[in-house]
């Protein structure tokens, strides 16, 4: 299926008004219920500890953890909460927890969606292409919590070498993250005067070892795909079941998401039917069934070799091909 449309073929003045209503109500209700189960889990793993059901609860524990940057990532689009500070004091705490402070996030997710796939403006592409061994690194956490970590320390202490962040922003970035230099340093001099390793067992540790189980999520959604300016061939949405979906914080439907970022995460399920029944299916596969294929592509060849106006990696039945208009 070839097609060429706007926005403005998927909704109406009045629906796009609709969709963009923010909700504290909803907003709460999902905050509440993923700290819920963070602490329900923290008190499971606390329960076992000298059992072999710690490694069961550490891996649940860890999980429900990493999946909190939906949280974080849907507060630095400002639409969690209709109250404004809720989405900043939220986001500024969830960041220092997920080792990726707030201000920094939110520069640099701007430009993923002002550049989507673009190899000089996104900010998600600020690396090498990927080889086989450079992706299973990134996977498995390793060089991602490298990166993360060297980052902030790096910001830190005022070298500042991201091409998306402007001049202005500099010195809020490098305030940020001394800030949180200063956090961490203070809960690991507390950690070692009072020999006490809870942030160790029910953080750090569960929170780098599940990166993995994350990386299904962040790899899925632009990976194997077009580099053209081109939202319909740029973009995946991810198929999964309803509690993966909830934990994900709605971003399975990414392409949704990003066709109209201002839209709350509780109704991209409506948006994304519109935009199935108004334009066509969109891009779409399973966690497993995209690491299998994408694993096979990057043993053949470097994504440096693969067409970058084209999509690369699709499942083993391909639908058509959607352009969209900005």
């Amino acid at each position: 299926m070839e097609e060429v449309f706007s926005r403005s073929k998927v909704l109406t003045p009045k629906e796009l008004r609709w969709l963009n209503e923010r909700s504290d109500l909803m907003g709460w209700l999902q905050m509440l219920s993923h700290l819920g189960l963070i602490a329900a889990l923290c008190l499971a793993h606390y329960m076992v500890m000298g059992t072999w059901w710690v490694l069961l609860t550490g891996l649940a524990l860890g999980i429900s953890l990493n999946f909190l940057y939906a949280a974080q990532h849907e507060l630095s689009h400002w639409t969690v909460f209709r109250t404004k500070r809720l989405n900043e004091g939220f986001g500024r705490l969830i960041g220092f927890f997920m080792l990726f402070p707030r201000d920094f996030d939110l520069i640099m997710h701007y430009s993923h969606h002002r550049y989507t796939q673009d190899w000089s403006g996104d900010g998600e592409l600020v690396r090498q292409p990927y080889t086989l061994k450079t992706y299973i690194l990134w996977m498995l956490g390793i060089t991602y919590w490298r990166n993360r970590i060297w980052g902030i320390v790096r910001r830190a202490i005022g070298i500042i070498i991201e091409p998306y962040i402007h001049d202005n922003e500099k010195a809020k970035v490098i305030l940020e993250s001394r800030l949180h230099i200063v956090g961490y340093v203070i809960i690991a001099g507390v950690s070692l005067w009072f020999a006490r390793w809870e942030a160790l067992t029910f953080w750090i540790i569960p929170l780098m070892l599940t990166k993995p189980v994350h990386q299904l999520q962040n790899t899925i959604e632009h990976l194997g795909l077009s580099h053209e300016n081109d939202i319909m061939n740029n973009t995946r949405s991810t198929r999964t079941n309803f509690f993966m979906r909830w934990l994900c914080w709605q971003m399975p439907y990414h392409t949704a998401h990003h066709s109209f970022p201002s839209v709350p995460f509780w109704k991209l399920k409506q948006l994304n039917n519109k935009l199935e029944t108004n334009i066509g299916p969109v891009h779409r596969m399973g966690w497993i069934e995209f690491q299998i294929a994408v694993l096979k592509k990057l043993w053949a060849k470097d994504e440096s070799q693969y067409p970058t106006n084209e999509v690369w990696v699709v499942p083993k039945k391909n639908g058509g091909h959607i352009t969209l208009e900005a």
